[in-house]
């Protein structure tokens, strides 16, 4: 993947300048007439307008990254892989957590490939698979690229952990752009969800992303006031152990925000950092073992599983009491988790599923779409 430094740009500029004309004359092209794309939450892209093209670039494309990456926008034809002709009529997606914005935007049938489709709940693009429309691809880190190549994807949207993906280098060594979609990354709710905005730039469904976008907020902001006119906060734990480790939310974290969100008393929402905190269980036990609720804890499925992991969770009170939830047990026809699709997508359900349990009055007529209590 190439890096647009400013002299590259500069020299991008220079050529529209004596390429295209307006009504003006010779004015230089991406100087006037521009405008930024009304990002609110997002933190890891930008979306700039033009006369003639419009200006992706994607800020934090993996974690702790230095390097910003730009992308022209246009409806005319390039070899430059920098470079894409708009509206899209292709693409291959790598993370189920893409699936539910195409489909929001409706292009989900211009989805060609995508890799472990088994991983894949929604029933409109697995209908999709089922027919043959959308292709199995392997592992998302060992992609088929001869498969990929004869699919002809007008680009391919990844994910990486760091600079260091030999499989996207092979992937535009095949002249396929490549876009890493840094959603995962960002550090609140609504952040994550208005990457649906990325998508729409590509797909020149900018306005139909603003108006899904602003609907998903404004339920967000609804469910948020209701969950402000309780009149008590649950004390809630979070988490589960993981190799003698209990990992959970630390208090800056976007899952931490679904929590205060919901007026709840997250335990540990204090604690600095906007990842998780690795604590051991008499820590978290001696904190924790009066809270109310217990959200999430880790892969287990039930009570008993619960139980037979280690026998201190049973000596918690939300244990004790039932009052144990976990968004495992909601999975999709191959048995792919749905709360790992579609919540980035949709952090109102999230937050309305959260207050369901925490304060049950304040939604009465809602059903829960992914968390279940554990029995």
């Amino acid at each position: 993947m190439k890096f647009i430094v400013t002299q590259i740009l500069a020299f991008t500029l220079l050529i529209l300048l004596f390429s295209c004309k307006n009504d003006k004359g010779n004015i230089p092209i991406g100087i006037k007439n521009n405008s930024e794309t009304s990002i609110k939450y997002a933190k890891g892209f930008n979306i700039q307008h033009f006369k003639n093209y419009t200006k992706l670039t994607i800020k934090a494309p993996y974690q702790n990254s230095k390097e910003v990456f730009e992308f022209i926008l246009t409806r005319s034809k390039s070899t430059d892989l920098n470079t894409i002709q708009t509206p899209i009529n292709s693409i291959v997606v790598t993370s189920t957590t893409h699936i539910p914005m195409l489909e929001l935007l409706n292009v989900e049938t211009h989805l060609v490939g995508f890799p472990n489709t088994n991983f894949v709940s929604s029933k409109k693009t697995r209908a999709l698979i089922e027919k043959g429309v959308i292709k199995e691809l392997g592992h998302e880190e060992n992609i088929n690229t001869e498969l990929l190549l004869g699919l002809k994807p007008d680009v391919v949207v990844g994910f990486s952990l760091n600079s260091n993906n030999k499989m996207f280098a092979v992937i535009e060594k095949l002249g396929i752009p490549v876009l890493l979609n840094g959603d995962w990354l960002e550090e609140t709710p609504l952040g994550r969800a208005e990457w649906i905005k990325f998508f729409g730039v590509l797909f020149e469904k900018e306005k139909e992303a603003d108006s899904i976008f602003n609907n998903i907020e404004k339920n967000y902001l609804e469910a948020k006031n209701i969950a402000s006119k309780a009149h008590k906060k649950p004390t809630i734990i979070s988490g589960g152990l993981f190799k003698d480790l209990w990992n959970l939310p630390a208090g800056e974290s976007f899952a931490a925000v679904f929590l205060k969100d919901a007026n709840t008393n997250y335990l540990w929402s204090n604690s600095k950092g906007k990842g998780s905190l690795s604590l051991n269980i008499e820590n978290v036990f001696l904190k924790g073992k009066d809270a109310e609720i217990w959200v999430s804890p880790s892969f287990h499925t039930s009570l008993n599983n619960l139980k037979e992991a280690n026998a201190v969770y049973s000596q918690f009170k939300a244990f004790q009491t039932n009052m144990v939830y976990s968004y495992r047990n909601t999975k999709g026809k191959k048995g792919g988790v749905i709360y790992f699709e579609l919540s980035p997508t949709r952090p109102d359900l999230v937050l309305k599923d959260i207050i369901k349990i925490a304060h049950p009055k304040l939604l009465p007529e809602y059903n829960f779409t992914f968390y279940k209590r554990l029995n």
